[in-house]
């Protein structure tokens, strides 16, 4: 009988997707940028709206891509669960400090305290939607990505990658921007937002895919493993191996 895979990169990429997750949705919420553009560009218009942790964003659907190519979706799911717990102690950790009294006599507390509610106090429609975003995002993306591997036997990886982030980062999107701006923002910003965001993060993936073919093998080569969810339990509820 086989000996079974080490996943001695496991841990590893969990942990990056974790950290990935967790400052683009601490840290770029706090930064909405903008840039004029040369030409007003269809149905997004002369200036481009953005949250700061977009940037980053893409690389945890990334990584998630690679888990569920080479370790199968059950190890992607506790990746996911891993996140969803991380974002939630982020924000309740976040929340309590900044409802803790600050210290009167500490002179820093008067420039921090308030700039600790500006970046880190984000509204609870924010937190909610970012969430559930990712929640609902992330399952699809990894259920997308691996059926796809099935009715595709392995191949042309490119068409997994791409498709499951269009599906995954567009519900996403669709999700988030309702939420956390619904009634605050205009209904044209609101869409002409959610529709570059969404164009830029799967442009992200496009243009990532070189990288994520190099280590989706760089992993199966040194993992010795190259899953395939044919009997696999495709339930979100749950943390098992199968």
């Amino acid at each position: 009988m086989s000996s079974p895979p080490n996943f001695k990169y496991y841990d590893f990429i969990m942990a990056a997707f974790v950290a990935v997750l967790l400052c683009a949705n601490l840290i770029g919420p706090a930064k909405v940028c903008a840039i004029d553009l040369p030409v007003a560009l269809p149905l997004i218009g002369a200036t481009l709206v953005f949250g700061a942790g977009n940037i980053f964003f893409p690389l945890s659907f990334i990584f998630g891509d690679g888990l569920t190519e080479v370790d199968g979706y059950a190890r992607a799911r506790k990746v996911i669960w891993a996140g969803f717990g991380a974002m939630i102690f982020a924000t309740v950790m976040a929340q309590t400090i900044i409802a803790l009294p600050p210290n009167p006599a500490e002179p820093f507390n008067a420039a921090l305290q308030p700039a600790l509610e500006t970046v880190f106090g984000n509204t609870w429609r924010i937190v909610v939607a970012s969430i559930i975003a990712f929640w609902i995002g992330d399952f699809v993306n990894a259920y997308v990505m691996a059926k796809m591997k099935v009715w595709t036997e392995g191949k042309h990886l490119w068409s997994r990658t791409i498709g499951s982030t269009i599906l995954g980062q567009g519900i996403d999107s669709l999700v988030f921007y309702p939420i956390a701006f619904f009634g605050i923002w205009d209904n044209s910003t609101l869409f002409s937002v959610l529709l570059f965001n969404f164009l830029f993060k799967v442009s992200v993936e496009v243009v990532m895919t070189p990288a994520t073919y190099w280590s989706v093998n760089f992993l199966k080569r040194h993992e010795g493993v190259d899953t395939y969810d044919r009997a696999t339990n495709f339930t979100p509820f749950s943390v098992s191996d199968k």
